[in-house]
């Protein structure tokens, strides 16, 4: 799964990091999406757009830099609802880690910001090219936030599939961190045989931003249960946890350490008939198990001890995973068949 694309030597989200992990032979490209005031869906990994475009430059748009709190965060920046798809169209996407990618940062402000029409009709156009079938799995991102606020985005994403050939026919799957909209989407979905289901999950006691918005008490770790991997397949094909949630090694928050023994989760979700993947194998150092780590600071690429690692995690048996490199990702495969 290209994470982002291939985010990892691209700007995110962008149809240069979308032509680069094809390329490298991603079996599924990733477009998060928020939505705009005028209600286009679009690919951005956040509705605050002040780290990933170049909006700060825009003197017109000054006045619209403001504070939210989104899934009880409260956060700083400009923010998509705040814009219309002309307007938006104006920006520029820019690489996220600056000079942590120097590859990627290259790119910067030389692509638009792109809808999920686009990005399906180019990936039609690249599956033709190519002659092979590549799938695309987007995140409905903040899906309580939008409906609240007038902007819900599930039927608008269904009425995106229904009016798009490749979406309707191409393998898709649908992620949320959220609960309440996959099950939302179940029962509508029928006409879309390629079209799957993936609740993401992280290895904590943290209820999913749906579940606090109504009171609920469920979360993650109950999820990842034997009885909650159960109930999750009565609404979702996949579940995909954090990486941690598949092999132990360090903490979500950033403070890495060395990869453990693997958890049972695997073999729990293939016993309630769920799919797996993980997100998100990334090359740097910063990013990996410390025994994967190599010399030349956080920046460093490991580009074997990378392949190395994700040959680990698909030896646990997991059907997919994400990554920021597909091209290691691809090398990973393929030299395990």
């Amino acid at each position: 799964m290209g994470h982002r694309g291939c985010s990892a030597l691209r700007p995110e989200h962008t149809l240069g990091s979308y032509a680069k992990a094809i390329q490298q032979g991603a079996d599924f490209v990733e477009p998060d999406l928020v939505s705009t005031r005028d209600g286009a869906l679009i690919a951005r990994h956040e509705n605050n757009i002040a780290e990933t475009t170049n909006v700060a430059d825009h003197p017109e748009f000054a006045d619209r830099r403001t504070t939210k709190v989104v899934d009880g965060q409260k956060i700083t920046g400009w923010f998509t609802e705040d814009f219309t798809l002309a307007e938006i169209k104006t920006l520029r996407a820019i690489e996220r880690l600056g000079n942590f990618r120097p590859e990627s940062n290259s790119y910067s402000g030389q692509f638009q910001l792109l809808t999920l029409e686009e990005i399906a009709d180019f990936v039609a156009a690249e599956s033709a090219a190519r002659g092979r079938t590549i799938g695309l799995i987007p995140e409905i991102k903040h899906s309580t936030y939008f409906a609240k606020i007038g902007l819900p985005q599930e039927q608008r994403f269904l009425d995106r599939v229904a009016a798009s050939h490749y979406l309707s026919t191409a393998p898709v799957i649908v992620q949320s961190f959220e609960v309440g909209n996959l099950k939302w989407l179940r029962p509508r979905i029928g006409a879309y045989s390629k079209l799957q289901l993936l609740q993401l999950t992280v290895p904590l006691d943290m209820r999913p931003a749906d579940v606090v918005a109504t009171g609920g008490t469920l979360t993650f770790n109950q999820m990842q249960t034997p009885a909650g991997l159960a109930e999750m397949k009565t609404y979702a094909d996949w579940v995909a946890p954090v990486l941690q949630g598949i092999i132990p090694f360090g903490d979500i928050t950033g403070k890495m350490g060395p990869l453990g023994k693997p958890t049972s989760l695997v073999r729990d979700a293939h016993a309630a008939g769920l799919l797996v993947s993980t997100w998100t194998v990334r090359p740097e150092n910063k990013f990996l198990p410390t025994d994967f780590q190599g010399p030349g600071g956080d920046a460093a690429r490991q580009d074997k001890a990378t392949v190395a690692f994700m040959r680990r995690l698909i030896a646990t048996g997991i059907d997919s995973f994400f990554t920021d490199d597909p091209g290691l990702g691809r090398q990973a495969v393929d030299g395990m068949a």
